[in-house]
């Protein structure tokens, strides 16, 4: 006489099939997820340039802070405050993020994103940097920094 149903065999490699099949696809709707977030970083970062631009042209100068500009409670995809550094005066070129040669990114302002970390420094060749996202080459470059 024969049983119908399943061994505890059939069923264990079921299970471990199911497991690793859930785990890629969660892995893969994570990585869908911070592309997204990062994409919405580098949007509003060309929003805030087209913005600091256009204030250039009308004021004659650069924007104090992002909030002279309308963008004072905008916060990144993870919930921070953009940066915004605008090189006014002499002592910029201390604070002004740096590529890999340590030569400023900009010559007119700096702006960008900590990333998912949080976490930043001038150099972009620092770990902390890699996942920020950045405007460089005075506007010609948005991305992540680690890209640049």
């Amino acid at each position: 006489m024969r049983r119908a149903g399943f061994t505890l065999l059939e069923l264990a490699v079921t299970l471990t099939v199911i497991g690793i099949l859930g785990s890629l696809a969660l892995r893969s709707l994570e990585d869908a997820a911070e592309r997204a977030r990062e994409a919405r970083a580098i949007g509003d970062i060309q929003a805030m340039e087209i913005s600091v631009r256009q204030y250039r042209l009308t004021e004659g100068r650069l924007p104090a802070s992002l909030a002279e500009i309308g963008f004072a409670s905008t916060r990144d995809p993870w919930g921070r405050a953009y940066v915004y550094l605008p090189f006014v005066g002499k002592n910029w070129k201390g604070k002004a993020r740096k590529d890999r040669f340590l030569v400023p990114l900009n010559s007119d302002f700096d702006l960008y994103s900590t990333g998912a970390d949080g976490a930043s420094a001038n150099a972009l060749t620092a770990k902390a940097s890699r996942d920020d996202i950045i405007r460089a080459d005075d506007g010609s470059f948005i991305g992540r920094a680690e890209e640049y």
